[in-house]
């Protein structure tokens, strides 16, 4: 019993996880409200990058601040190389071999995205890297995503977009992303929510995850919803059309997995340093990802499918690796 209770509470978010997708898809048209509330959907945004942001300590930034490579070299990738590699991809294999346009753009949109603290940080320490990094990176890239990633979606899927305009996607990311981090900063100056935000860090982590599943539960009543009711053949996708996708962002993750840790090696990085790269550097936030690909990109109903694949894949890969990577440095110390 203690064995089975001690495993459940290690893996009850990817048990959650099975159980909110399988919810979602089965039951989109009994959970369709969800997929049209837009206000429900920003404040589930905004509620959970404040809550993660809370316990976010200055200490913890200064700290990669004073060596800022590692930090760098994975925003670099994950706002820089994987989108290019994504648009790279697009233009070679993905219109060549004829992909269902919306799952091609929605992988896009995923590589158009920031890095996530929560589980990029859990994953790094897990595998015994250095977690200071990811919230480093993830200050980077979620702080200027409200400039970066229009940018990159304009450019990347403006001509087969038109609706797309870059000044409201700026401000939307904007009052979405940064206002509530900042105001969880903000309330750190107050020493009892400091102290509070610490004693109850794990509390807060779990609060984030609860909102990272609702976020999945949406965008899956969504996918659904737009598998169920396309009507037309250019919103149809087979089989062939879903597998190839996953394929695809699995093949995005891991790749910049890979650069980042072997670039770190090159660069003469420590292992820790290597591990947090790697998993910074590939890994992307469903909560904004989501946001763009179901209020920006609804024309395209099928559009939300590579995110909330692209985070699945992520968690239940990085799972994996991080744990192998754990035994590989426990085994190095002895």
């Amino acid at each position: 019993m203690v064995r089975v209770k001690t495993w459940l509470l290690k893996r009850w978010f990817l048990i959650a996880l099975a159980a909110v997708l399988v919810v979602g898809f089965s039951g989109a048209e009994l959970f369709a409200s969800l997929a049209d509330a837009p206000l429900l959907r920003r404040g589930i945004v905004a509620v959970v990058l404040f809550v993660m942001a809370l316990p976010l300590g200055l200490n913890a930034v200064w700290r990669a601040i004073r060596y800022p490579g590692p930090s760098l070299l994975a925003a670099g990738i994950n706002f820089g190389l994987l989108p290019v590699v994504a648009w790279g991809l697009y233009l070679a294999v993905m219109v060549p071999i004829g992909l269902n346009d919306q799952l091609a753009v929605g992988i896009l949109i995923a590589a158009a995205t920031p890095s996530t603290l929560a589980s990029a940080a859990v994953w790094t320490r897990r595998a015994g890297g250095d977690d200071t990094v990811p919230v480093l990176v993830t200050l980077i890239t979620n702080l200027s995503c409200f400039v970066v990633t229009p940018l990159w979606l304009v450019t990347m899927t403006g001509e087969q977009v038109g609706a797309v305009q870059l000044g409201p996607m700026v401000i939307k990311l904007l009052c979405l992303i940064v206002l509530p981090m900042s105001a969880a900063q903000l309330c750190r100056l107050r020493v009892p929510v400091r102290d509070w935000a610490a004693d109850h860090k794990s509390v807060l982590g779990v609060v984030a995850q609860c909102g990272v599943l609702a976020m999945i539960l949406v965008g899956s009543v969504r996918a659904g919803l737009s598998i169920r009711q396309a009507e037309t053949a250019a919103a149809s996708a087979g089989i062939w059309d879903y597998g190839v996708m996953i394929g695809l962002v699995l093949t995005i993750h891991l790749s910049m997995l890979a650069v980042g840790h072997l670039v770190g090696v090159w660069l003469g990085m420590a292992r820790g340093a290597r591990i947090a790269v790697g998993f910074a550097g590939s890994q992307k936030t469903l909560l904004v990802g989501l946001t763009v690909a179901v209020e920006d990109y609804g024309v395209l109903a099928l559009a939300v499918l590579p995110m909330v694949a692209y985070h699945v894949g992520q968690l239940l890969v990085d799972t994996l690796i991080a744990d192998r990577l754990r035994a590989a440095t426990l085994e190095a110390s002895h």
